[in-house]
């Protein structure tokens, strides 16, 4: 893989030199996800590899919570985990690709794609997605010690607190939509961009522009996606994180499709990055 240090200093590009996006529809959506299933039965060894990477991490970040007897940041961390799973995605997309280009598929040339990519602009998107993560366990702190008071109390005490009093629920509630809120622009601005910045020499403004004109030219397709997403971590969180080792691998092999459908081939003799 060869690509360039984006300039993030360059002067903004004219609209109609966005690159282009298209429609999608529901069908699209079921189809890239039946084709993220494809590309994982057909590479599951490197897919296992990435998604326990991503597990074992939330493995350890949940049993240091408990360690520093943080118990109310468990759930809102396991949740807002996912933020940066688009970052994680990125060898995913490099085995879909080979698999597309039909090129030999081996651990030395995923490895090398996957370090290539740190230099370029992606690095920049990992930030940001990395930030929101940042942000969110802050709000969700902060609406914990709102609703629940300064007080230790233990994980089995805080679920039970929960689910069974009047500022439990509210706590519930508030958080939730206050994640969804925070997941949904996290994905508006991710949704095709980390395998756009993997595919083309791009920069990271162009990727999240072009991410959120696709979400606003396709608003109920990608809010069914969400929903899809959403529902599947959720799956993966009652599980003990374990159905990530199989849902992460088809959801980001499921995104690389869904880039290729929306957005246009680069002009003839355009920046593909990829290799």
């Amino acid at each position: 893989m060869s690509g360039k240090t984006g300039d993030a200093g360059k002067p903004r590009k004219p609209k109609s030199d966005w690159p282009d996006v298209n429609t999608v529809s529901y069908s699209d959506i079921l189809e890239v996800l039946a084709a993220g299933l494809d590309d994982f039965r057909k590479a599951p060894l490197f897919g296992l590899f990435f998604s326990g990477v991503y597990a074992l991490g939330g493995w350890i970040l949940i049993l240091l919570l408990f360690w520093f007897d943080l118990p109310f940041l468990v759930y809102p961390l396991a949740a807002g985990f996912a933020l940066i799973a688009p970052f994680i995605a990125c060898g995913f997309y490099v085995i879909s690709f080979h698999l597309e280009q039909e090129t030999p598929l081996t651990w030395a040339t995923v490895f090398s794609s996957v370090r290539g990519m740190v230099g370029r602009d992606l690095g920049w998107m990992a930030l940001i997605t990395g930030f929101a993560l940042y942000i969110w366990v802050d709000i969700a702190a902060i609406l914990y010690f709102t609703f629940m008071g300064l007080r230790k109390i233990s994980f089995n005490e805080l679920v039970a607190e929960v689910f069974s009093t009047q500022m439990g629920l509210i706590l519930l509630f508030v958080g939730n939509i206050t994640g969804a809120m925070i997941a949904f622009f996290v994905f508006s601005i991710s949704v095709v961009s980390f395998p756009m910045l993997f595919h083309r020499d791009i920069d990271f403004v162009t990727a999240m522009v072009t991410s959120v004109r696709f979400v606003i030219r396709n608003p109920l397709p990608l809010a069914f996606w969400c929903f899809l997403i959403a529902f599947l971590i959720g799956v993966s969180i009652l599980s003990g994180l374990v159905g990530l080792l199989v849902i992460l691998p088809v959801l980001g092999h499921a995104t690389w499709h869904l880039y290729r459908r929306a957005v246009a081939p680069a002009p003839t003799g355009g920046a593909s990055s990829a290799s």
